[in-house]
C-alpha cells in the first residue's frame, strides 16, 4: 500500500502497517475514537437542566418570621397575664374578641387537656422538622409557611417547658376568645396559634394550586410563572 504525504512524496508501506497512525491533513487520527459526539459535547439529552435550588436567604427568612411570632407570642402572653383579670372579660372590637385569660394544659384551642407531656414531646419533634425542613426552601412563599407553623409551634413550646406547673409539664396562656368571653362561642388562642393556623392553611393553599414545596411537586406552568416573577 502506498501512502502520499499531503506535501506531495509518497512512500510505499509494509504489509499490515497499522492504519490508527495515518492522520488526515488537519491532524485527526482516522480511528473509531474521533467521534463527532466526542469532539461536540453530550448529547441534547445528557444536558442537565436547571431545577431551583435551596436559598439561604429563604432559610433566614422562615428562621426570621418564626422568631419574630415568638417573641409577639411571649410578650402578648406576658402583657395578658399582668393586666387581665381570668374572672372579668375584656370585649374589644365590637365584641368580635373579647380578651379572656386562661391556661391551657392541652393542645391548640384547649384540645386534649391532660395529656400535656405528650404534646410536649410531639411540639417538640414537628419544630426539629421544620428547622431541617427550612434548609431545603426554594420558593418565597414556602418561606412564609413554614415560618409561620414553626413560630406556632415553638410559641407555645415554650410554655410547655418554662411556665407552670413544671418543666415540659407547663401550661399554655390563652387570652383571645372570639364572638364570646370563656370560649363560649369557640375555644380560648393566642398568638402562636394564629400563626400555626395561617401557615397551615397557607401550605394546603399551595400545594392545592400547584405551587408545591419541591420542584417535582410544582406544575410546569406555576414554574414559568415563578421565573418571570422573580426575573421582573
Amino acid at each position: 500500500m502506498r501512502y502520499t504525504h499531503p506535501g506531495g512524496s509518497s512512500r510505499r508501506l509494509p504489509v499490515g502497517y497499522p492504519l490508527r497512525q495515518l492522520q488526515t491533513a488537519g491532524g485527526a487520527t482516522l480511528s473509531e475514537d474521533t467521534r463527532p459526539e466526542a469532539a461536540d459535547g453530550p448529547g441534547p439529552d445528557e444536558t442537565p437542566t436547571d431545577t431551583p435550588r435551596r436559598r439561604p436567604g429563604l432559610t433566614l427568612a422562615a428562621l426570621l418570621i418564626a422568631a419574630f411570632a415568638v417573641g409577639l407570642d411571649q410578650w402578648t402572653k406576658f402583657l395578658a397575664e399582668a393586666n387581665l383579670d381570668p374572672q372579668e372579660p375584656v370585649r374589644i372590637l365590637g365584641g368580635l374578641i373579647y380578651l379572656s385569660l386562661t391556661w391551657n394544659s392541652g393542645a391548640a384551642f384547649s384540645l386534649g387537656t391532660g395529656y400535656t407531656w405528650i404534646f410536649t414531646i410531639v411540639a417538640s419533634a414537628v419544630v426539629v422538622f421544620l428547622v431541617f425542613l427550612s434548609r431545603k426552601i426554594a420558593y418565597p412563599a414556602w418561606a412564609v409557611a413554614i415560618g409561620l407553623v414553626l413560630g406556632g409551634a415553638a410559641g407555645n413550646l415554650v410554655d410547655r417547658y418554662f411556665r407552670e406547673p413544671g418543666f415540659a409539664h407547663g401550661h399554655v396562656v390563652d387570652f383571645l376568645s372570639a364572638f364570646k368571653p370563656f370560649g363560649e362561642a369557640f375555644p380560648i388562642f393566642n398568638i402562636a396559634d394564629s400563626a400555626l393556623c395561617c401557615g397551615v392553611v397557607l401550605i394546603v393553599l399551595l400545594e392545592l394550586t400547584g405551587h408545591g414545596f419541591s420542584p417535582e411537586s410544582r406544575t410546569p406552568a406555576k414554574d414559568e410563572q415563578d421565573v418571570e416573577a422573580e426575573a421582573a
